[in-house]
Formats: C-alpha cells, sequence, structure tokens
C-alpha cells in the first residue's frame, strides 16, 4: 500500500511539474510575441470646436485598431462628424457617420486587448462597440476612470496632457470634429496588415461611390 502511494504521489509531483514547465513556457511565449512588436511612435491631435486635444496611439499594443484609427483619420473619415453621446463624469463619444450612434466604415475588426493597457485613469482612447469584436470608426475618451470597461473596449490611445484633457472635459453631444492630424510614420503598420488595410479601403472606396 505505501509503495502504491508513493507511486501515486510521485505521478503527481510530475504531471505538476510538467504543467508547470508548460504554463512557463507559454508565458515566454506571450512575452516574446509582446516584445516583438515595436513600431514607430504615433500621436494623434483631434480639432474640435472646443479646441484640439492631442492622443499618444499605442500601436504595439493595439496595431491593428491604431492603424484603423490613423487610416481613417487620413482619409478625412471624421471631417465634420460630431461627438453624438456625451455622458458627463464618463465618457464623449464619436465616429459616426450617421450621427447616432448606428454607424460605422461598412466593416468590423477584432478586439485587441493588452494587459499593459487598463481604463485607470482620465483621458483613455478606446473604441465604442455593440459587442465582442465589432470595433469600427467609433471610439470614445473618458472623463474618469472607467475599469469595469477592462476587456470589452479596446484602448488604443491616451489625452497627452491635462489641457487636453480639459478640451474633452468641455465638449458637449453635438460639437464636432474638424478634423484629425496624424503624427508619426505608420508604413511599417501599413506594411504588416496590407491585406486588412486593402481590404477596409477596398471597403471605403465602394461606400464613397454611393
Amino acid at each position: 500500500m505505501r509503495g502504491r502511494t508513493t507511486i501515486l504521489s510521485s505521478a503527481l509531483l510530475l504531471t505538476t511539474l510538467i504543467f508547470l514547465v508548460a504554463a512557463f513556457a507559454e508565458e515566454k511565449d506571450v512575452q516574446r510575441t509582446e516584445k516583438k512588436a515595436n513600431y514607430p511612435r504615433l500621436a494623434a491631435t483631434i480639432r474640435t470646436t472646443r479646441g484640439d486635444i492631442k492622443l499618444n496611439l499605442f500601436p504595439n499594443q493595439a496595431p491593428v485598431t491604431v492603424l484603423n484609427f490613423v487610416n481613417l483619420a487620413k482619409k478625412g473619415f471624421y471631417d465634420g462628424l460630431t461627438f453624438h453621446r456625451v455622458i458627463p463624469n464618463f465618457m464623449i463619444q464619436g465616429g459616426c457617420p450617421i450621427g447616432n450612434g448606428t454607424g460605422g466604415p461598412g466593416y468590423q475588426f477584432k478586439d485587441e486587448f493588452s494587459s499593459e493597457l487598463r481604463h485607470r485613469k482620465p483621458g483613455v482612447l478606446s473604441m465604442a462597440n455593440a459587442g465582442p469584436d465589432t470595433n469600427g470608426s467609433q471610439f470614445f475618451i473618458t472623463h474618469v476612470p472607467t475599469p469595469w470597461l477592462d476587456n470589452k473596449h479596446t484602448i488604443f490611445g491616451q489625452v497627452a496632457g491635462a489641457e487636453d484633457q480639459k478640451v474633452v472635459n468641455a465638449i458637449v453631444a453635438g460639437d464636432k470634429i474638424n478634423g484629425i492630424t496624424i503624427e508619426g510614420d505608420y508604413s511599417k503598420l501599413a506594411e504588416q496588415y496590407k491585406d486588412q488595410l486593402d481590404a477596409w479601403n477596398t471597403t471605403l472606396d465602394r461606400k464613397a461611390r454611393k
């Protein structure tokens, strides 16, 4: 009986060791994958009727989301759109071409969540969505920490400073986005996700011709 117990204990110990080694290897793989992303710095300035909002973008943590935002901004998609939804002490939301929160660019893409990014402070730039993997063109910027949105909305930027946050806090429903300018080189992003970018632009061009 003692021999059998020893065998079972040894088997359990071996199984535990295998699990720990596998978990450690998986963790190393995740860390290695995260380190591979090293895109140039990107920033955006949203010009509004209340003033400019400068944002630092996060291409290393949310490359597809940042590329989508940059591409739409470069194409003038956001020009003239409004912040159609503003909830005091929560957030401002814009980027809907229809103006009521139901519109988008004509395509959707998947969420990108990173353990490095959390809605833990004001001024977080995130994607609005209608559920998992339904990102399009709508985005929001927070007034306050909103931790309940973690792993539900993709974070892809942060206001650059206190003056930018003041503009965010001054926005009311109906205020316009006059345009968005992008600073930095996004060619590496565009090259890496060329197929997805081409598909987006085909959809946007088709939509523009209607």
